[in-house]
């Protein structure tokens, strides 16, 4: 899957999708071309049943910090969530999310940090946009035009989700397909369209590698993580920036799971990601400084 063949054999394949530009990214008043420099979306989970301990802030003052933190390490923007995402986790209210996101949201604006909510619930996200976040990571899709038309009045960029299911917490879909770009085309598609017809102009996909679905086997969970990073470039051709949230593969890095970030870092940069969802914000900012080093000495 990744030796030099496969590769050749990818880019041959797909050679019409390999050159599409995407469009530069305004957020706020920040202004992002990712095909020229990539951006990072560090990450504070404000909810303790995160398994990726390292990123859980335990109050707001930890938060702040951490979100600072991340900013001088190299974060472009910082990706907040009161809620995991993991199926057997706690639910939590949408009050109490508003009660935990809120204040961080507002200390952060105030820094000037461009801040990101993590959300599928209309009060949440309508909470935390008035709070002044400037990106909707969108990890539903049941109420789509009601949180387009909320992201449209906030100027707020969104970043468009794909889960095999309502939302996050409620995946529902069979088993994934070995090739899922078709169907991700179809699906943004439509979701791209429906979110310009609502008046919201910034718009990022992510392909939802991160995320829940139904693989109970490890090792091919893990390929299909590699697959989705690898053909990254065939969904450019929608024109907006993809970004993935990096896996962890905890089975497979053992002790050294804070690496794992970095080695599929590695392999989204060779399929055309633009923006990198990261706990891991110095170690992804070396591996991307790298490849970008030696792609530019290539050409």
């Amino acid at each position: 899957m990744i030796s030099l063949s496969d590769l050749a054999d990818l880019a041959t394949t797909y050679r019409d999708d390999l050159d599409h530009p995407v469009a530069p990214l305004k957020l706020g008043s920040v202004l992002l071309d990712t095909d020229v420099e990539p951006a990072l979306m560090g990450i504070v989970n404000l909810s303790r049943d995160s398994t990726y301990r390292e990123s859980v802030a335990v109050g707001t003052a930890a938060a702040v910090r951490k979100a600072r933190v991340q900013v001088a390490q190299g974060a472009h923007v910082i990706d907040i969530g009161a809620e995991s995402s993991r199926s057997t986790a706690s639910l939590v209210t949408p009050e109490d999310q508003v009660r935990q996101l809120v204040p961080v949201i507002e200390d952060l604006v105030a820094d000037g940090i461009v801040v990101s909510v993590e959300a599928y619930d209309l009060h949440v996200v309508e909470a935390s946009l008035r709070a002044g976040a400037q990106v909707l990571n969108l990890t539903g899709s049941q109420q789509d035009d009601a949180m387009f038309a909320l992201a449209a009045e906030a100027d707020a960029a969104v970043v468009l989700c794909h889960i095999l299911g309502g939302h996050a917490r409620s995946v529902d879909a069979p088993a994934v397909d070995a090739d899922p770009v078709p169907a991700m085309l179809e699906s943004f598609g439509e979701r791209i369209e429906k979110a310009r017809s609502c008046g919201v102009t910034e718009i990022v996909i992510d392909p939802g590698a991160g995320f829940d679905f139904h693989l109970d086997d490890q090792q091919a969970r893990m390929r299909h993580q590699a697959v989705s990073l690898l053909n990254t470039f065939r969904l450019r051709r929608l024109g907006v920036p993809v970004c993935h949230a990096l896996p962890h593969a905890f089975d497979l890095f053992g002790d050294q799971f804070r690496s794992a970030e970095g080695f599929f870092a590695a392999l989204a940069f060779l399929g055309g990601t633009g923006m990198y969802r990261t706990h891991e914000v110095p170690l992804t900012s070396a591996v991307l400084a790298a490849m970008a080093a030696f792609s530019a000495t290539a050409r």
